[in-house]
């Protein structure tokens, strides 16, 4: 494969699609933590982006060496998937419904429910690993460099809606935040069966 036009067109289209759950999850953080500060939310979406390049790269060593035994572990993704994202969509719900209205008071995301969130969000692109098979390691870091950097600013943009509704929604934020991971794992779950 060479790194022409078609290469990082179709490298940039599979880092959109494969952001989509983590702008969702990332909207909900937003609407979770309203006051959430810039720096974290850099640091937010560098995670996820972190996590969508890691996965496809993981998944394409995986090809190189070990495949038979990725194939096995492929079915459990969405029932991982769901579990992770119910599990935190649920503790979001109830400290939406349990917790007041203000910055100061409303719990922020932390750094082992981001770690899930972000595993739970891109451990369907080790899949990915499968369809860049066919690249060298040079290109396929690439590809994967590329599905990052689009993650990264697709989240940030994702932090940054979900702040502006979260403000506007006030103590429903947590709420909706929590509802949209839990909707978000069955998403998952489901369209992995069809």
């Amino acid at each position: 494969m060479s790194l022409g036009f078609t290469f990082f067109f179709n490298s940039i289209l599979l880092g959109i699609g494969l952001a989509m759950d983590a702008f969702s999850v990332s909207l909900a953080n937003g609407l979770n933590e309203p006051c959430m500060k810039k720096g974290k939310t850099a640091g937010v979406a560098g995670v996820f982006s972190a996590f969508q390049f890691a996965m496809p790269m993981i998944g394409w060593i995986c090809v190189a060496t070990i495949a038979q035994y990725f194939k096995a572990f492929e079915k459990c993704i969405p029932w991982i998937a769901l579990l992770l994202l119910g599990y935190i969509g649920g503790k979001m719900l109830y400290e939406g419904i349990t917790n007041k209205d203000s910055c100061e008071e409303k719990p922020s995301v932390g750094l082992a429910a981001l770690l899930v969130q972000g595993v739970a969000t891109s451990i369907d692109a080790l899949s990915v690993g499968f369809t860049i098979a066919d690249h060298d390691l040079i290109e396929a870091v690439l590809a994967c460099l590329l599905i990052g950097a689009v993650t990264f600013f697709i989240c940030f943009a994702g932090i940054l809606i979900g702040k502006k509704a979260g403000t506007k929604l006030a103590g429903k934020a947590g709420i909706l935040g929590g509802a949209i991971l839990i909707f978000i794992g069955l998403e998952i779950f489901i369209t992995s069966w069809f």
